[in-house]
């Protein structure tokens, strides 16, 4: 009974206008009550044409009538107010810009709580209590509220669509099967509904089996994280401690040094200040004896000349300059050229193992793989920039524009020995270790060149098969010539066929095993992909061979 009221009360006593309760309520002519500034605002706008209507009823009144109070609206308002009930429903009730609102409410409409496919409207929860008590009614769909139910009717024969044509795979009512869609395969939407509810349920399991495969993923991932973490940790301890033990012996080796030199120092530079006092003291007695000799050969009296010239002192044994050793100048030198010495093989072992000390990437992209890239621009995200160790390059060979550049030459260059130098092939290795996904291009001139990669511990000495590109199982290169290619692996020769072009690509995914040769142009064209596993840090190799004039090849720099 509450209800009710409340629902009589938003009829009786809320404005037409502001549809909130009455204000100042005031009855015009017609009959009709609003609040009093509600109306007085209505006709201040109506005032240029003289004409004042209702707003409800349209009926006009000329001229604009004069407004009084309706004191019964007001006390009933007022006493409304006293016993707590509201002339309308909460503002909660009401349905708003975003939400169903009932289509059979007048005024100001009610939200929606159930939307009917059959009638194909929406009712508030007082215009819905029909479908809960009439038999008919009852066995009406009833779903949610719905501002989408006008595309359940058919709107060439504006009835209900409940027959769902295969055919053409959409949604027609009755009329619409005995029409331009006879003879077509139809069932009805609730048979169709419940076929591809099957379907999607089948989707859902796969959906949810997927996502519980990537949660699986995620905790592997997570754990690979956690041992990533855990190791460069444990990394990073233990290499602090080797370095601070390599600084401490630095240290002190650089102690001893300095200590073994201001040793020698001052050992040398007191045997010649002893010289020095001997030789000062020699030249005091000679100075001393001058004197004598000068003072004796002014004495005019011959008999006394004769007389004191037997009296004076021999002279001491002279010291011979033979018996002073005078050390080079250099004589220090010796040790700043041990130290140069020490210094650069400490480089060249920090150089050529760095690759052992160097991280290597993880495996997490076997669980995660990426695509291969399409796209020259694709590639370039893996450029690298590579240079050539020149205690690898065959004595033959030229290395130029900061060791990116390789020519053959047939005068042999003066390199010093070294255990990396390939002595019997024309050949040299990169300074740079290639792990992960790295690119890099090769522009080649003049002639054949080999374009390679290999394991470190490829033999350099001699001319075996054991030290050439791609006649060994540790390295893999492809020959380019002026009109053809061939890709060499263990000995066994494979010919590629693709468009000539003076650059070369070369694209590694060393965890993946990818290893593929493009030909470079305006664009980028596969000539051979390698699919292994690669077991140790591959390095980029350069190979001359087949040549009768001067051949060069260089890794062009692509950053």
């Amino acid at each position: 009974m509450a209800q009710r009221a409340v629902q009589l009360d938003q009829e009786i006593f809320s404005c037409p206008i502001c549809l909130d309760p009455l204000k100042d309520p005031v009855t015009i002519p017609c009959g009709h009550s609003y609040c009093k500034n509600c109306i007085n605002n209505h006709w201040d706008k109506e005032d240029e044409r003289r004409i004042h209507s209702c707003p409800q009823c349209r009926k006009s009144f000329t001229p604009r009538p004069e407004l009084l109070k309706n004191t019964m609206l007001a006390a009933l308002v007022e006493g409304l107010k006293k016993t707590g009930l509201q002339a309308a429903p909460a503002d909660h009730c009401y349905a708003g810009p975003e939400d169903v609102a009932c289509d059979f409410c007048t005024g100001r409409k009610l939200r929606a709580l159930k939307s009917c496919l059959q009638c194909v409207a929406s009712y508030c929860e007082k215009h819905l209590q029909p479908h809960y008590d009439v038999a008919p009614l009852k066995k009406h769909k009833l779903v949610e509220p719905s501002k989408k139910l006008q595309e359940n009717v058919c709107s060439r024969h504006d009835e209900v669509l409940k027959i769902f044509c295969r055919t053409d795979q959409q949604c027609i009512c009755i009329l619409c099967s005995m029409d331009e869609h006879k003879g077509h395969d139809t069932v009805s939407a609730a048979a169709e509904r419940t076929e591809r509810q099957r379907e999607l349920e089948g989707s859902r399991q796969n959906i949810q089996q997927r996502i519980q495969d990537r949660e699986e993923d995620v905790k592997v991932l997570q754990q690979e994280v956690e041992a990533i973490n855990g190791s460069a940790d444990k990394a990073v301890k233990h290499s602090e401690k080797i370095f601070t033990k390599l600084i401490r012996l630095m240290e002190k080796r650089r102690s001893d040094v300095k200590q073994q030199v201001r040793s020698q120092q001052e050992t040398e530079v007191s045997r010649v200040k002893e010289l020095q006092e001997k030789l000062e003291q020699e030249i005091t007695e000679l100075k001393r004896k001058d004197a004598e000799l000068k003072k004796l050969s002014h004495t005019e009296d011959h008999n006394q000349f004769l007389h004191n010239y037997p009296s004076l002192s021999a002279l001491s044994e002279s010291t011979h300059s033979s018996s002073i050793n005078i050390r080079p100048l250099k004589y220090f030198e010796d040790v700043t050229a041990a130290v140069s010495e020490v210094r650069d093989k400490l480089q060249d072992v920090l150089r050529e193992t760095w690759t052992n000390i160097s991280l290597t990437e993880t495996q997490v992209d076997v669980l995660l793989p990426q695509p291969e890239p399409k796209t020259r621009a694709d590639f370039l995200r893996y450029s690298c920039d590579i240079t050539m160790y020149p205690n690898t390059a065959n004595k033959w060979l030229l290395l130029s524009e900061g060791n990116r550049k390789a020519t053959y030459r047939r005068r042999q260059q003066s390199y010093s020995r070294h255990p990396d130098r390939f002595t019997g092939w024309e050949q040299v290795l990169s300074r740079e270790s290639l792990t992960g996904r790295c690119y890099w291009e090769v522009e080649r001139r003049g002639g054949a060149v080999g374009v390679a990669v290999a394991y470190k511990n490829i033999s350099r000495a001699g001319i075996s098969q054991e030290c050439g590109f791609g006649f060994n199982d540790k390295s893999w290169g492809l020959c380019c010539s002026t009109d053809s290619y061939n890709f060499w692996y263990n000995k066994v020769q494979t010919p590629v066929s693709g468009p000539e072009s003076s650059r070369v690509g070369v694209y590694l995914d060393h965890s993946a095993g990818i290893l593929s040769f493009y030909s470079v142009s305006e664009t980028i064209t596969l000539l051979h992909r390698v699919q292994t596993t690669f077991t140790q840090p591959l390095y980029a190799g350069l190979q001359f061979n087949w040549f009768h004039s001067e051949v060069s090849a260089e890794f062009c720099q692509l950053k």
